[in-house]
């Protein structure tokens, strides 16, 4: 797995939070928060990147743009000097007030490709966009805690390159576009990028049938009650929450068949272990989803992270 993944989930997470900035996500602002929050996570080895023609190992500042041009595959970026001008127009293309809530989901794909063209990081863009685009649809109404479009662009990581690079193609005649780049590309990759979200949105569903996600929750639990490390009358609790959306901390008694102590006894061994959470030590329960069982409840949900582009 790639030292990438685990910082794109900790940002990932502070998104499903709302613990993010209360900026529109398409914005130059909010990118450089993502890429400040991932980058603060990283080794300081993988803080630098070397120049391909000097060989010069240069420093990735997070949340700085960057201050050098560069070359990505075929494509070559604006010069760092003009990274300011083409991000306000970015700003000013794809804010919020300026396109309807349709036209804000139609233009997902073009906000994810545009900010890779523009390429404004020395490093880090690719995860920046993935990050971006999975907050926009989370404030657009679409996108969860449950799936992000990242998954999926992983898994169709070779059709992303293509379409990436092919959108930025220049136009292909009078009919194509008015800008500089082709409209065509564009709007075949969004197509991919919509068509790719609806594919996850299907995936999820599945995942999450209640009949199959409890029985596959049942199977880990047993392992970790054989294993002592989680007490007996574990599952009966979980699987309230996943039922019912919530469990009373007064019913986890009655539940298990347990007298208080013990039945506070499984509370606290699931809510350490990150498998149930709660507001307070009062609330409600709610299940958990910590990312060490992600991989058992959820088979396949975390595939190694596209690497398209840095």
């Amino acid at each position: 797995m790639r030292v990438g993944f685990i910082p794109s989930w900790a940002v990932q997470k502070l998104i499903d939070e709302d613990d993010d900035p209360d900026v529109w996500p398409a914005t130059a602002t909010y990118a450089r928060w993502l890429h400040e929050r991932f980058c603060e996570r990283l080794p300081d080895a993988f803080l630098r990147v070397e120049h391909p023609g000097t060989g010069e190992r240069m420093p990735v500042v997070p949340g700085q743009l960057r201050t050098r041009d560069v070359i990505v595959g075929r494509h070559v970026p604006p010069e760092h000097g003009d990274l300011p001008r083409f991000l306000a127009r970015f700003d000013q293309a794809y804010m919020s007030p300026t396109l309807s809530r349709f036209r804000q989901i139609q233009a997902v794909g073009a906000v994810h490709h545009r900010f890779l063209w523009i390429h404004p990081f020395l490093d880090g863009n690719g995860r920046v966009a993935r990050l971006m685009s999975h907050a926009l649809l989370k404030r657009l109404g679409i996108g969860t805690s449950l799936w992000s479009v990242a998954r999926g662009l992983a898994r169709e990581e070779t059709r992303y390159k293509q379409l990436l690079m092919a959108a930025d193609g220049p136009r292909e005649g009078d009919q194509d576009g008015r800008g500089n780049p082709t409209q065509r590309g564009l709007v075949a990759f969004s197509l991919f990028f919509l068509e790719n979200a609806l594919d996850q949105l299907a995936f999820m569903s599945q995942l999450l049938e209640p009949d199959v996600l409890l029985r596959r929750i049942e199977i880990h639990v047993e392992e970790e009650v054989r294993a002592r490390r989680l007490p007996r009358g574990s599952f009966v609790v979980l699987r309230e929450a996943a039922l019912n959306g919530e469990v009373e901390r007064g019913r986890v008694p009655s539940l298990t068949g347990y007298e208080e102590r013990a039945a506070r006894i499984i509370t606290s061994a699931l809510v350490d272990r990150g498998m149930l959470t709660s507001t307070s030590s009062r609330a409600p329960l709610r299940l958990g989803f910590p990312a060490e069982i992600a991989e058992r409840w959820f088979p396949l949900l975390y595939p190694v992270d596209a690497g398209a582009r840095p």
